[in-house]
């Protein structure tokens, strides 16, 4: 396995590792939404929605550097 491929990899696993967890937080938002709410539970549902995009963010720029690497190798640029 070259160098480049292991860093491919590396890549690779970081974006699947930051969809996991991206996937956690919509359920746990979910979870959240379907239920009665107090105000205390939608502080809790509005927290878990930040954290959903935050993880999203996370998802999208793991994803860019990624797919920036994919292009370099199979591309050159």
């Amino acid at each position: 396995m070259s160098g480049d491929d292991a860093e491919l990899d590396q890549l690779q696993a970081a974006y699947r590792n930051a969809v996991e967890a991206w996937i956690a937080a919509i359920r746990k938002e979910e979870a959240l939404a379907s239920v009665n709410h107090s105000v205390a539970e939608i502080d809790h549902w509005e927290q878990a929605h930040f954290e959903e995009d935050e993880l999203r963010n996370t998802v999208k720029e793991a994803k860019a550097k990624y797919e920036d690497a994919l292009r370099e190798k199979f591309f050159g640029f």
